[in-house]
Parts: C-alpha cells; sequence; structure tokens
C-alpha cells in the first residue's frame, strides 16, 4: 500500500513538472512568435524603402511542364499501343526602372507548348510534334511623373504568336495618357489616344483602328509565392467587333533554391480571331449555314493553362 501511495505521488509530481514545463514552453513560444511578428514588419518596412528607392528591378517567372507516356496491349482504350506527349514552357521577365521623375517598364510574356500522340497500330497517323499553345507579348511603358502617383506617360505593346503564322495576325498598340501607381506593386495605364496597328494576310477580317488602351498589371511577393497579374485591353473607336482583351495570370511557389510549383491561366477575347478560325473551317461546298461574318460568329473565350515545374528569378 505504502508503494503504490509513493507511486501515485512520484507521477503526479511528474505530471504537475511536465505541464508546468509545457506551459513555459508555450509561453516562450509565444513569446517567440511575437517577436518574430515584431522582425518581420521591420523586414517588410525595409523592403518597402528599397522599391521606393531608384533604380533597376529585374525578375521573372519561368515554368516547364510536361508528361510522356507508353502503352502496349492496353486493350481497354481505343489506341491499346500508343506513346504520346505534351511539353509546355512560359517565361515571364520584366525590368522595371524607377527614378524620382521618371520610370519605364518592360515586361513580356512568352508560352510555347507542343504535344504529340503516336498511335503504333496506324501507320498513317502524325507522330511528329505539333504546336498547341503559342503566346507571344512584350510591352514597354515611359512615364514622367506629375504627382506622386500619377505620370504622363506613352506605351508600346506587341502582340503575336512565334511557332505558327508570326505577325499573322500581329497586333501593336502606340498610345499616349495617363498611369496611375499607388504603390510598388499596382501599375493602371489609361491612354485614350492609342492607334491598334494589325498586321495579317487576310484583310478583309483584320483592321488597324483608334481607340483607348487600358493595362493593369500586379506584381507581388507572399513570402515564397510570388503572383503577376496583366489585363491588356483595347476598345476600338470605330467599331467594337474590332476591340479585344488579353488577361494573363501567372504564380510561382518556391520550394527550394527559387524551384517550386508553377502555374499560368491565360484568358483572351478577340472577335476578329474568331471570325478569321470560323472562315479557315468553313466549306461553303457543303456547308448548309451562311458564311461566318462579324454578326453571327461564335465569339467563344480564349483560354490557356500550364502547370509544371517553376524557377523563379
Amino acid at each position: 500500500m505504502r508503494k503504490l501511495i509513493l507511486s501515485l505521488t512520484f507521477i503526479g509530481f511528474t505530471v504537475l513538472a511536465q505541464a508546468q514545463t509545457m506551459d513555459e514552453l508555450k509561453a516562450e513560444q509565444a513569446t517567440k512568435k511575437d517577436s518574430i511578428a515584431v522582425l518581420q514588419g521591420k523586414v517588410d518596412a525595409l523592403q518597402k524603402q528599397i522599391d521606393a528607392m531608384p533604380g533597376w528591378r529585374i525578375g521573372a517567372i519561368g515554368i516547364i511542364g510536361g508528361s510522356f507516356s507508353e502503352f502496349n496491349n492496353w486493350y481497354a482504350q481505343g489506341s491499346p499501343n500508343n506513346s504520346s506527349g505534351n511539353i509546355g514552357i512560359t517565361f515571364s521577365p520584366y525590368a522595371k526602372l524607377i527614378k524620382e521623375d521618371y520610370f519605364w517598364y518592360n515586361n513580356a510574356n512568352v508560352n510555347l507548348s507542343w504535344i504529340k500522340f503516336d498511335d503504333k497500330d496506324d501507320p498513317n497517323d502524325d507522330t511528329d510534334w505539333r504546336e498547341a499553345t503559342d503566346v507571344f507579348n512584350i510591352s514597354s511603358l515611359f512615364g514622367y511623373n506629375l504627382t506622386k502617383t500619377i505620370a504622363a506617360s506613352t506605351l508600346a505593346e506587341y502582340r503575336t504568336t512565334l511557332l505558327n503564322n508570326f505577325n499573322d495576325p500581329g497586333y501593336l498598340d502606340v498610345g499616349v495618357g495617363a498611369t496611375w501607381r499607388p504603390n510598388a506593386d499596382l501599375t493602371v495605364v489609361v491612354h485614350p489616344l492609342n492607334y491598334n496597328f494589325v498586321f495579317a494576310d487576310n484583310e478583309t477580317v483584320f483592321h488597324s483602328s483608334l481607340g483607348a488602351k487600358i493595362v493593369a498589371n500586379y506584381t507581388k511577393s507572399f513570402g515564397d509565392l510570388k503572383f503577376m497579374s496583366n489585363l491588356s485591353a483595347f476598345q476600338s473607336y470605330k467599331d467594337a467587333d474590332l476591340s479585344n482583351w488579353t488577361w494573363i495570370n501567372s504564380a510561382s511557389y518556391s520550394l527550394w533554391k527559387g524551384i517550386g510549383i508553377g502555374f499560368e491561366l491565360g484568358l483572351r477575347n478577340n472577335k476578329q480571331e474568331a471570325l478569321n478560325y470560323a472562315l479557315g473551317q468553313y466549306d461553303a461546298t457543303t456547308a448548309t449555314d451562311p458564311a461566318p461574318t462579324f454578326d453571327n460568329v461564335d465569339n467563344d473565350l480564349q483560354v490557356y493553362t500550364t502547370v509544371g515545374l517553376s524557377y523563379s528569378f
């Protein structure tokens, strides 16, 4: 009985000591967290000062995605013997020069991908790699500061494809207006005087026109997460059918020394491109519907996505 009482007493003191130790550790942990929060606040304040200093800001997000597969005698699918693959590359660099009286922002976005499908039981199928995604955008914005957040600005932006139909179509926007920069992360461009030059072989569909240009660019880092978003829109004064917009969003999360997981989503609306594609698919000898025009063409939303390994520069 005496041994039992001593054992219970020992256990009680042990539990009490562990409880006290745990409480002390939790209290110390809370203090450390408060200290980390204070230090992080100081780091963020210093980063804002660095961002506000004159000089160049250079960076980029790169994404590489791909998959390869091989099937032999896999009878559950339509092509039991095949090999397939896809490769995608996205590169979004930027270079920004910030001075006391002016700034110069340069951005680019390149997204290319290839796919292949080889049906080993079909000797006539196409086994070559084929282009799937083909996007090339580059822009240059110069502004002279009127206030701390408002600047008179001029913008040149070029958009086309690289792998197929280079500069057919190609779009060159050149305009002047104002730029609003409320902070180091957000830039909004409003140019009411902008000319949209369109280069294409099919001059019956693609037309240049005068209009307004709106561009919004947001770049932000949340620790190891880097996010970039760019919206570019043109509103034609001549005809709404000649208007277009493109919105590209990129994100990457660094897991180890800049290497991580990346994602990009691109959206576009362009009625001229929709009509040009529809006319290319239209066969007047067999079609029962009238030929596509600006009035009857299906102007569906254009979308692309890329997911894969990323590297942040």
